[in-house]
């Protein structure tokens, strides 16, 4: 899916900490060896296709306000690809980053619609439910 008009990651490099790439032998945390600190990839030409196809909700929901960009609050907005979860995945330095305000309110518009919801920080994992409450998930 392209960007959103008027999105575009700009500085944002979320996608290069907080997830796991595989293809690159890169845990989710650290920052991967090719990004870079002005932003952007180091090997974007060749990148691997994992990296090609990830795009954040952020960048694709036209939606969703500037101020939701994963670098500003900390988490980013995500489909997971081995489930039908709707995941808030937040930055290692902030691992409760999710629970700021306007991302929790989008989190619960989310689990209204009848969507799982789940907020992740490393190994730690919560469910977002329709009513506002959440907690662990086992």
């Amino acid at each position: 899916m392209a960007p959103a008009p008027g999105k575009n990651c700009g500085a944002c490099t979320m996608c290069c900490t907080a997830l796991e790439i595989p293809e690159l032998n890169k845990a989710a945390g650290p920052a991967c060896p090719n990004c870079l600190a002005s932003g952007g990839c180091a090997i974007y030409a060749s990148r691997p296709q994992v990296c090609r196809d990830f795009e954040c909700e952020w960048l694709t929901d036209r939606t969703l306000s500037p101020q939701l960009r994963p670098d500003r609050v900390g988490t980013i907005l995500m489909e997971a690809d081995d489930t039908d979860e709707y995941r808030a995945v937040s930055a290692p330095g902030r691992p409760l980053a999710w629970r700021h305000p306007m991302v929790f309110a989008h989190l619960v518009r989310v689990a209204k619609s009848g969507r799982t919801v789940v907020a992740k920080a490393g190994l730690s994992s919560w469910r977002i439910f329709a009513s506002g409450e959440w907690g662990p998930t086992v």
